[in-house]
This record gives C-alpha cells, structure tokens and sequence, in this order.
C-alpha cells in the first residue's frame, strides 16, 4: 500500500527585544537562574502585564514579509494549564485573533519550488524551564525565560516530507534573521520546531491522524524525527493499529520517538480574553511606517542577483547562477558583504566576487566558527585583492596565499604590503616569460616530441615545468598563449 505523509510545522521564534513581552526584565540568555525573574514573571499577586511595544512591530514586521493580514484589533488570551515552570497557571497567548493571519513562504525542496502557506502567527510569552540535571531527586526551576517574547508562527499542512518540512524550517529561519526579528539561535532556543504528523493512503483527501514531535532544535532532528514518525505510523496502519493522537517527544540518541501525553485539543486550555489586557489595535499609518522601514526580503535579493539585463540605472545586473545567488542569501550579512565587495570592483566581475565569498572567505569562517561580520577580512580587502587577480599583477592561485595572510593580520593586511613582501608580484613580461618557455622546450624534448604527436598532457606538463621555474609567478594565461605558439612552429617543423 502506498503512503502519503503529511506534516504541518509551528515554529517558536524568540524575538529580539532587550526586554520580556508584559515586563521589563532582561532577556539575555545565560543569566544565573531566576536573577531575571521580576515580579510580573512570578505572578506575584496584584501585578500587571504591560505589553511590550517593540514585540508587536516585530511580528507586524514578519506578516508584512509573508504578505499576510495583520489583525487589527488583536486579542491576548489566558491559555490555562498546570505546569511547574509556569507560576500564573495560564500562558498569555493569542486564539481567536492573531495578530498575523495568513501568508505564505515560497521553498526550494530540491529541484522543486512550492509555496507553504501560514494559517496565523501569534504573540505568546515562553514558560520558564525545569532543571533535572543538578539536583537528586528534586526538579529545579529557572524562570529566567518566563515571559519571554514568542512569535508562534504555524504553517498549514503542505509538507509531503521531511525535506520540505526541513526545507521550509530552513527558509523561516533565514527570514527571520534576515528582516531583524530573531538572532534564531536554536542552540539557545530562540528557534524551535514542532511537526505536526500524520499518514494517509495516496490519494485520500481526508487527513490522518496526528502526533505532535515537540521541542526539535535542529534541522538534522527534525528531519530524523518526522523520517521515523513516518514509518511508525505506517507501520502501525498497516497492521491493522490505529493512531492515537499524542505529544510526543524525539529521543535524538536512538533516533525514536515516545509518547509524552496524549494530545489535548484547544478546549482542554479553556482559552477566554485576558481582562488585564486591552484589545491591540494598530493604526494603518504605523504598519505603513514599519513597512517604510523594511529591508529587500531575500527572495527580492536572490531574484536581484540571478538577473542577467541592465537595470533601470544603465548598470549591469550580477546575472549569477542560482545555486551562487543562493548561497549569498543565505543570510543579509553574507549577501550585503558581496556586494560591498562588488560595489569596489564593478558587476562585471561579480561572478568572481561570488567565487571568493562563498569559496575562500565561507571555509576560513567555517573553520573559525565565525559570523562573516567577525571576518578579519573586511570587504574593501578583499576587492583589494581580486582587483590585483583583475589587474594582472597576481595569478588566482598567489592570491589564496595572500588571502591566507590576511587573514592572519600579517604586514598590515595590506595587500599590496604582502605582494611587496613577499615578491609574489606575477611575471606579466612577455619577453622574459618567452625566454623562460624557450629554456623549457630545450629541457623537456620528450614532452615537446610527445605533443607533436598529438599527447595533449604533455602540454599541461609544459606549462607545470613553466610555473615551477618561476616558483608560480608566470601569468598563466599568457604561459599557455606563448607555449602554445611556440610549440605550433615545433609542430611544422
């Protein structure tokens, strides 16, 4: 029997604010446990919540780069439970009225485009945390997350896999970093998945039941759990079994999922208005003022970079190859360091500039562990040194060397300071490179004879003897134009 695997994904983002949703406390992470825990984060009774008015521009700002309606007014709620790390009892979130609603994310799932769409995103405040490493036989509680700032973003059921699941996961979190909401760091917990679950035989409209995968904080374990949720329940349905919906949990070491509680619907929270906050309402002119303010989203960007025709300013488009202009978006600091870089050299080297940013400059800052802000090699540098490539004055491979330097602060970082110290100047002479040739054919008279027969390696080896006598400093483009017409008169011969 064939299976049609069905997943839907909510997305916890933290947003970027210095202060918590309804309090002033920090939200800085790594604090000592409950130092960041005010009066509004512990319930203490006869407090008030007062809403945070940076969090709203923020998710006003995520709608707007999904093209979905902003709600205006929207409703906070009381979503009531029991939980230890949550002292009020209940959660303020949003139920009825988002403030997001609707939208969709475009993703790259292999070869294929497909369009995801956003049933709502909504305001809520985190929970705190429940520590069970340190103590013996007791819980912790750190309530340092506590009221936290949330953007809940759910998408619809539209993923047929792992891959778009993953693929879409991936496309959130690069948004959202790119227009300025969230750091996304899913090793803090800034980003955190849910995926929503089920199976259905191929060709069925009705979905199947579902189980929810909680807290998944990276690509690889979502992609491991749904893969092995999946197959569960496949092979559950195939015997005869049926799902029952649940919450699950994914233990990442033997790659399994366990249930964590069967799954509560909406009613079970008893959501109701929280009476201690007023409906939001935000005027046209604001949201029109936050749209004023907006970055190019990325697919504008990858869209930009990819085009090959002059634009509206009589210059020349990058006209890069998709795979470069995506690598490049992958985030706004990657994609805004090209094209200072470019801005230096001119769009007709882009695809040159494309080559060291995501070739040379990515593996150092991989290798390093870090952001491309943090490069020891600025922009400006590095046009320096693909200028000097473009100019003649050094040859591709001398430039890795120096980039090398560079990198290492070495005689100032000044490219041409390094060249000069190191006298890696290329040899662009035609007359001493000529000379130099002519002592080669004389010293390799089998490779000279085995290319007039029509052995083509023995030319690459030529030019190898060329580049080894001048220690790499011969510019090759004019190495293989004047081998090649001296060995044509060897040929006629």
């Amino acid at each position: 029997m064939q299976w049609e695997v069905v997943v839907g994904l909510e997305v916890h983002t933290q947003l970027l604010t210095q202060s918590k949703l309804f309090s002033g406390a920090s939200t800085t992470f790594g604090g000592t446990p409950n130092a960041q825990a005010c009066a509004v984060d512990i319930a203490l009774p006869g407090v008030l919540p007062v809403l945070n008015r940076g969090v709203v521009e923020l998710a006003v700002k995520f709608g707007l780069a999904i093209d979905a309606k902003i709600n205006s007014p929207s409703i906070f709620a009381r979503k009531n439970y029991f939980y230890p790390d949550l002292p009020k009892g209940y959660q303020i979130s949003q139920y009825e009225l988002p403030i997001v609603e609707g939208g969709h994310i475009k993703i790259q799932a292999g070869k294929d485009e497909k369009i995801i769409h956003i049933t709502r995103a909504h305001l809520e405040e985190d929970a705190g945390k429940s520590l069970h490493e340190d103590f013996h036989g007791m819980t912790g509680i750190d309530l340092n997350r506590a009221g936290t700032p949330l953007l809940e973003i759910v998408s619809e059921p539209d993923m047929r896999s792992s891959m778009e699941a993953v693929a879409f996961a991936k496309t959130l979190h690069t948004l959202v970093r790119w227009i300025g909401i969230s750091d996304g760091n899913m090793e803090e917990g800034s980003f955190r998945c849910d995926a929503n679950v089920s199976v259905r035989k191929l060709g069925d409209d009705k979905l199947g039941t579902r189980r929810e995968i909680k807290n998944l904080n990276s690509f690889r374990f979502l992609q491991q759990a749904i893969e092995y949720e999946a197959e569960f329940q496949k092979s559950i349905l195939e015997t005869g079994g049926e799902i029952k919906q649940a919450t699950v949990l994914f233990d990442s070491d033997k790659r399994e999922t366990h249930v964590m509680r069967s799954k509560e619907d909406a009613h079970d929270y008893r959501y109701f208005p929280d009476p201690d906050l007023l409906p939001l309402k935000i005027s046209s002119g604001r949201i029109e003022e936050i749209k004023a303010s907006m970055v190019e989203l990325p697919d504008l960007c990858f869209s930009r970079f990819i085009e090959s025709k002059v634009d509206p300013n009589g210059k020349a488009t990058y006209a890069l190859s998709k795979y470069d202009a995506a690598m490049l978006t992958a985030d706004i600091d990657t994609a805004n360091y090209f094209e200072k870089v470019v801005e230096v050299i001119g769009r007709k080297d882009a695809k040159l500039c494309a080559n060291w940013v995501i070739g040379e400059v990515a593996a150092r800052l991989n290798q390093n562990d870090k952001n491309i802000t943090a490069s020891p090699v600025s922009p400006q540098q590095l046009a320096e040194l693909i200028l000097r490539i473009c100019d003649g004055t050094i040859s591709g491979k001398t430039a890795k060397d120096i980039f090398s330097a560079m990198w290492h602060g070495e005689h100032g970082a000044s490219v041409d300071s390094i060249i000069q110290a190191k006298g890696l100047k290329q040899i662009s002479n035609s007359d001493e490179i000529s000379r130099l040739i002519d002592k080669v054919l004389i010293d390799n008279p089998k490779q000279v004879t085995d290319f007039c027969r029509g052995k083509e390696k023995a030319f690459n080896s030529l030019v190898g003897q060329v580049m080894k006598a001048t220690k790499g400093k011969a510019n090759p483009a004019q190495v293989n134009e004047i081998l090649k017409e001296k060995l044509g008169k060897e040929s006629q011969q």
